[in-house]
């Protein structure tokens, strides 16, 4: 993934959801998706997300709009039941992470303006989460968004800016309360 700007969020690119290749993507991970949810067969995850999935496990429901390359895994990777992973920017998740039950990664950025928005182009910003970390039940992690390694994130937690390696970070908005 791309290096952080300033702010330590990871860059922003302009992308349209209506661009026929990515309705196309966007189809293809609803049915996965929701042959996945409705057997367990983790063979649907790895046809989704192109790799084998013996080091990932994912509980379903699992609600993701996009697979192939824009969602990277580490190994040992755990995600608990009804998550949603908005990964238009891509998303990387480190060795060894744990997502708790109904997490939410965004990285699609809507305009504000409605007379922007009517004209089909939005911005993203993908989500990288380290190795060893931990995201609590509920969190909810947005768009441009680098969490360290062996950060924990508090249950319920809304993330909106970079949290540094080896902190607790708990709130909304999220806010690191300590190193470990």
């Amino acid at each position: 993934m791309k290096n952080t700007d300033e702010k330590g969020l990871l860059p922003e690119e302009e992308y349209n959801a209506f661009n026929p290749e990515l309705i196309a993507q966007r189809k293809k991970a609803a049915e996965l998706t929701m042959k996945f949810n409705t057997s367990g067969d983790k063979a649907f995850m790895e046809e989704l997300f192109v790799r084998e999935m013996d080091d990932v496990v994912i509980t379903a429901p699992f609600h993701c709009n996009y697979g192939g390359e824009k969602l990277k895994f580490g190994k040992k990777v755990y995600i608990n039941f009804n998550c949603t992973f908005q990964p238009c920017a891509g998303i990387e998740i480190g060795d060894h992470t744990f997502i708790g039950p109904n997490v939410q990664l965004y990285t699609a950025i809507h305009p504000v303006d409605p007379e922007e928005r009517i004209k089909d182009i939005a911005t993203c910003r993908g989500i990288k989460i380290g190795a060893g970390a931990w995201i609590g039940g509920g969190a909810i992690i947005l768009p441009g968004v680098v969490i360290g390694d062996g950060v924990t994130i508090g249950a319920g937690s809304v993330v909106t800016k970079s949290i540094p390696a080896r902190s607790v970070a708990v709130g909304n908005p999220c806010r690191v309360i300590r190193s470990i």
